[in-house]
């Protein structure tokens, strides 16, 4: 069983539906939610009219996501700047090169292989570089990221007990669809936004599952 951004495009199932072999599990369903993170920006920086797209073009779930942002962009007026990232080493050149592009946000979409733990890095880094950002997780948030959009966790890992479940008691992890999350969260860091002098909308925050005062 497994719990990952893109199954089928990482490789791991033929089909949400049948997936085939002997893998099975929950999908975190990250492409299409780029979509709606570039919303937020646009929202918390009305007059937002470009955003690097930090990405990890290595990965096979990159793709997808800088497509459906490329769409969300083109729907809001909003111009993309894509930055590569591929390891660590990166993080600090790529705010650098957001910065030097004139970017005015950032939509963090980097590998979790990339990223590893290093929230509080990559936090520091946007409000140095005083560029709102918005993420994936609470974690990031939770480490000092101005916002986050994405799935609720817990709750995957709930449904993700179940599979267990089911599988111990004999079912074919073939035969079981790979469900995509129901639940998800928005959080923002207050402390975030004060540093980089941005407020944020009372509309926005009254939207917020988590906020840190």
């Amino acid at each position: 069983m497994a719990q990952t951004d893109d199954p089928i495009a990482s490789g791991f199932v033929a089909s949400l539906a049948r997936p085939g072999g002997n893998i099975t599990g929950l999908s975190t369903l990250s492409p299409e939610l780029s979509g709606k993170r570039l919303e937020l920006l646009k929202e918390v920086v009305p007059k937002l009219s470009r955003v690097a797209v930090f990405g990890t073009s290595s990965s096979p779930g990159d793709a997808p996501v800088l497509n459906e942002t490329k769409l969300a962009a083109d729907a809001l007026g909003v111009n993309i700047q894509y930055v590569d990232v591929l390891s660590s080493k990166d993080f600090d050149s790529a705010f650098r090169t957001a910065v030097k592009g004139r970017a005015e946000a950032v939509l963090w979409a980097v590998s979790g292989a990339v990223r590893g733990t290093r929230y509080p890095q990559i936090a520091e880094l946007a409000v140095k570089s005083r560029l709102p950002a918005i993420y994936s997780s609470r974690l990031y948030v939770l480490d000092g990221g101005l916002m986050s959009y994405g799935v609720h966790t817990p709750d995957l890992n709930r449904r993700a007990a179940t599979y267990v479940d089911k599988i111990l008691k004999g079912a074919k992890p073939a035969d079981l669809p790979v469900e995509q999350p129901i639940k998800f969260e928005f959080a923002i860091n207050l402390k975030a936004a004060k540093q980089i002098g941005l407020t944020i909308p009372p509309s926005v925050l009254a939207r917020a599952d988590k906020v840190i005062r």
